[in-house]
């Protein structure tokens, strides 16, 4: 908690292990900053990697690609699928089943990703199609 009304000031330099079995590098989050209903991280996509299937029960999703070309399996069984790169903005719902796939096996892709959760990891849960 931030009682002082402070601007925080965060650069992280180690990647934390997730769920989602990928580098995620955690910017703004309740441990942090003192957030409360906002994180924000980069994540990156190793060349040739995926992420685990999952979803962010309660809690939405926004999503800038910084770097790289990526397909997004989601919805029921991740029977549909995207595709983004670099300068795209996507938007994934509260509870949508999805799994970002790198398109690239030489080129990490990495993306700017921030949810309405301040606890960033909590609400994620694994997604089994």
């Amino acid at each position: 908690m931030n009682p002082n009304g402070e601007i925080i000031t965060v650069r992280p330099d180690v990647a934390i292990d997730t769920l989602q079995k990928l580098p995620n590098y955690v910017g703004i989050s309740s441990k942090t900053a003192g957030s409360t209903g906002i994180s924000m991280n980069v994540v990156i996509i190793p060349a040739g990697a995926k992420a685990q299937p999952h979803y962010h029960e309660g809690f939405e999703t926004a999503i800038y690609i910084l770097k790289g070309e990526v397909q997004t399996f989601y919805g029921e069984g991740l029977s549909k699928s995207c595709i983004n790169q670099q300068g795209d903005f996507l938007y994934i719902p509260s509870g949508v089943p999805h799994q970002p796939v790198n398109l690239s096996n030489d080129t990490d892709a990495i993306a700017l990703v921030s949810r309405n959760d301040a606890n960033e990891q909590e609400s994620v849960r694994a997604y089994n199609p």
